[in-house]
């Protein structure tokens, strides 16, 4: 797609709807001539220079990426009407877009009924959640583990609820002895399980968590603001465990970011519940809309009032490009995950990086070698790696950092002394399938900034 033939159509579309209501005088309090514009234009265009290359390989730092050409022109082309999703008189066409782009997404993870909508964040997704999590069991705790993301911590905060952070395993994920003992303490009434820790990458165990929280009474819900579209994989890539991802039809509730592995710019969080009843929790009126036709609008099902039409309107334009199938937008996630395995086999068998772990998904945590092995060695390393790449004039590289406990590193490393309580690590979100192509370049990239540093 070449977005200078597509977005002027944009104007076209929206220009030929207008037209149908009949000419109106545009009010001269915001009318802006061209040079004026053009002057402010170059200003802007400037600051905007000031950004790290998130389209290129080479970038290969945190969970960003640009949206598909295809999200761009749906969300600009509705955006251009600003319809909000709040209620169907918001925007009638883009609340059916976003009922379908649930159900997609409701499918993708096997629910067999949901209530779900699209969020400004995962972090508000998550919010809605564990709002419900507290509804349904007033007075109980949250369980999370000590590597979710930290938005549970924060939101339990946030709703009055006691929050529970329980230790991981050596991979990263929730430890289940931990997670029985705490739950038979009877304080907990959620549990909080991460398909796709931020950090590691790391799927929990949902398969196992599920018939235990049940065992306890507890609901199940399931963070996979990162991970979630890695679901279109399971079953079709070998190297994927399909036992958490099956599980996850059978929790209570499914958190997922389009605006991560959906290729939607950001502001497209969704949020899912498996049983429609949970609707009941956001029960309210108001005394200007929900007066058109609709069985429930979806403001009725939200904490959230005011949302972007136009965030529906790219993903359903998105997904009808790429579907969410494995030969559709799980090609995509393929490529990444493919790059990963990659990168880490690279890793293993080189003189200068040593691997973390291994990926669970398309994340690959690793360090320069130490000399000596020692972990502030460990942490210093990694930061040079990070500012040399970063600081590179000619041939920049961009990683980014993961802090670990001393504890955690000498679980997968016990030869490594520690010496200090934390050490970073070096951390490469492989979110683009760009990657896989570019993956030599960025390996030799990385080996040589880790061997001038030394």
């Amino acid at each position: 797609m070449d977005l200078r033939s597509w977005l002027p159509r944009a104007v076209d579309v929206i220009d030929e709807w207008a037209a149908t209501f009949g000419p109106f005088t545009p009010h001269p309090s915001h009318q802006v001539d061209d040079d004026t514009f053009a002057a402010a234009y170059a200003r802007f265009g400037k600051r905007l220079q000031d950004n790290y290359p998130f389209f290129h390989p080479r970038y290969a730092g945190q969970m960003v990426k640009p949206p598909h050409p295809a999200a761009v022109v749906g969300y600009l082309t509705a955006m251009l009407i600003n319809p909000n999703n709040h209620a169907a008189e918001g925007g009638p066409a883009t609340t059916e877009m976003e009922r379908e782009c649930v159900a997609g997404l409701a499918d993708m993870f096997g629910l067999p009924a949901h209530a779900g909508h699209l969020t400004t964040s995962g972090t508000i997704a998550n919010l809605e959640a564990l709002y419900v999590a507290r509804q349904a069991h007033p007075g109980k705790g949250v369980a999370y583990s000590a590597d979710c993301h930290y938005t549970h911590e924060r939101m339990c905060h946030v709703l009055g609820i006691t929050g529970h952070r329980l230790p991981v395993d050596g991979a990263g994920r929730l430890d289940l002895d931990a997670l029985r003992d705490a739950l038979a303490g009877g304080r907990i009434g959620t549990v909080v399980v991460t398909a796709g820790t931020t950090g590691l990458g790391a799927v929990d165990p949902v398969h196992e968590v599920l018939p235990l929280a049940r065992e306890f009474g507890a609901r199940v819900h399931v963070d996979a603001a990162y991970g979630g579209f890695y679901a279109l994989l399971a079953g079709t890539d070998p190297t994927i465990d399909t036992r958490p991802w099956s599980a996850i039809a059978q929790c209570d509730s499914v958190v997922v970011d389009p605006h991560k592995h959906g290729l939607q710019p950001y502001g497209c969080g969704a949020v899912l519940f498996a049983d429609p009843a949970d609707a009941r929790h956001f029960t309210h009126d108001s005394p200007y809309t929900y007066f058109t036709d609709a069985d429930l609008h979806l403001g009725e099902i939200s904490l959230e009032c005011s949302r972007a039409g136009a965030a529906a309107a790219g993903l359903w334009l998105t997904t009808q490009l790429l579907p969410l199938t494995p030969g559709g937008l799980g090609q995509v996630l393929a490529a990444s995950r493919r790059a990963a395995l990659r990168w880490a086999e690279l890793i293993e068998h080189s003189t200068e990086l040593r691997l973390y772990q291994r990926p669970d998904l398309d994340i690959v945590t690793y360090c320069p070698e130490p000399e000596p092995a020692r972990l502030s060695v460990v942490d210093a390393a990694s930061e040079a790696l990070l500012r040399a790449g970063m600081n590179a004039a000619d041939d920049p590289v961009y990683v980014s950092l993961l802090r670990v406990d001393a504890a955690d590193f000498r679980r997968r490393h016990p030869e490594v002394a520690a010496d200090a309580d934390t050490a970073r690590i070096a951390r490469s979100v492989l979110i683009k399938p760009e990657s896989e192509e570019y993956l030599g370049t960025l390996h030799d990239r990385v080996r040589h900034l880790v061997t001038a540093n030394r």
